[in-house]
């Protein structure tokens, strides 16, 4: 299996100003300044070697969209998208630039849960728009058909959600009762987070990853720990909300519903997990600030533990393989 990551903000989307590009800039020529940069050939080997990712690409701005690709693209029509928010526009250009609008698509989406910022692409993604096209939203909260429905009222969008062409299904979950697409087991787990959230486990073969955004965990609840230490056992991926740093997580933001890179670390070095993916990052940390969280969650991993542990932060278009 591998993840696609379409979409890592939280919140809201985000985009780079002027400001933004001109720090970019400013580094990288000052970065090069002696270097005798006088092909293309040494351009490009200081750009992609000598520079940090913050400056020569950025973490993107569109809010929470994963794309878990269990089968050969070749081989399959069908599609597990984990949360649509701003990220499923780009994903959906994607799929039709693959296979065109004649060839008809069936996309399984999980909600973690409804809040705006996890549905806001779902009016942009395309394939509902073409007959032919099933899209079955599964999720575990009552109101899953009725946020997607509202959103497209007349005063909100112009096009309802009854004009939509494809077939769309919902799908009421169980939390702790698996869900079979195909050959991937999907199970559901509820979350620490207003008005509920749901992280999902998927299986197949011999390897499992974890997609757990908008939760948020309480450092004195050993039994939630251990639950969510079993949720997370041996997967070779967990994709995590860290939104914050642990001191606001106890702190100012506590209640808040999100989670922070230390405490995936402690989770996942529990469970066994081979790889975390910082997820859900705060919308107004610039790329070089969620670097530096990277940075100082691989510290963390380092000095905490000696069972080894990969930590990467998710940015919009990365590819995560199992």
């Amino acid at each position: 299996m591998k993840a696609r990551i379409w979409g890592a903000r939280g919140s809201l989307p985000v985009a780079l100003n002027h400001k933004h590009i001109r720090a970019k800039l400013v580094s990288a020529l000052e970065g090069a300044i002696g270097r005798g940069l006088d092909t293309s050939a040494k351009v490009a080997s200081y750009v992609d070697n000598e520079l940090g990712f913050d400056v020569r690409g950025t973490y993107g701005g569109n809010s929470s969209c994963v794309e878990v690709e269990a089968w050969d693209p070749a081989a399959t029509t069908d599609h597990i998208i984990l949360d649509l928010g701003s990220g499923a526009r780009p994903l959906a250009g994607a799929k039709l630039a693959r296979y065109g609008p004649a060839k008809p698509q069936t996309y399984h989406v999980f909600m973690s849960h409804l809040h705006w910022d996890h549905i806001m692409g779902f009016p942009f993604f395309t394939p509902a728009y073409i007959p032919g096209n099933r899209i079955i939203i599964y999720g575990c909260h009552a109101q899953l058909e009725a946020a997607f429905r509202r959103q497209q009222d007349p005063i909100s969008f112009p096009v309802g959600f009854d004009q939509l062409a494809a077939t769309i299904e919902f799908v009421r979950m169980e939390p702790g009762v698996p869900v079979m697409v195909k050959d991937v087991r999907v199970t559901a787990k509820r979350q620490l987070h207003h008005g509920d959230s749901y992280g999902y486990r998927l299986q197949r073969g011999g390897q499992a990853m974890v997609y757990s955004t908008d939760s948020e965990h309480k450092l004195e609840d050993a039994a939630g720990r251990g639950a969510f230490v079993e949720f997370f056992r041996d997967a070779d991926l967990v994709i995590f909300d860290a939104m914050y740093s642990l001191a606001e997580c106890v702190s100012a933001k506590a209640d808040w519903g999100h989670s922070s890179g230390a405490v995936g670390v402690e989770l996942c070095r529990l469970a066994g997990v081979r790889t975390l993916c910082l997820f859900h990052h705060e919308p107004i940390y610039d790329d070089a600030r969620i670097s530096g969280v990277l940075a100082e969650t691989r510290r963390y991993a380092a000095a905490t533990g000696e069972t080894p542990l990969e930590v990467v932060s998710a940015y919009d278009g990365m590819v995560i393989e199992l």
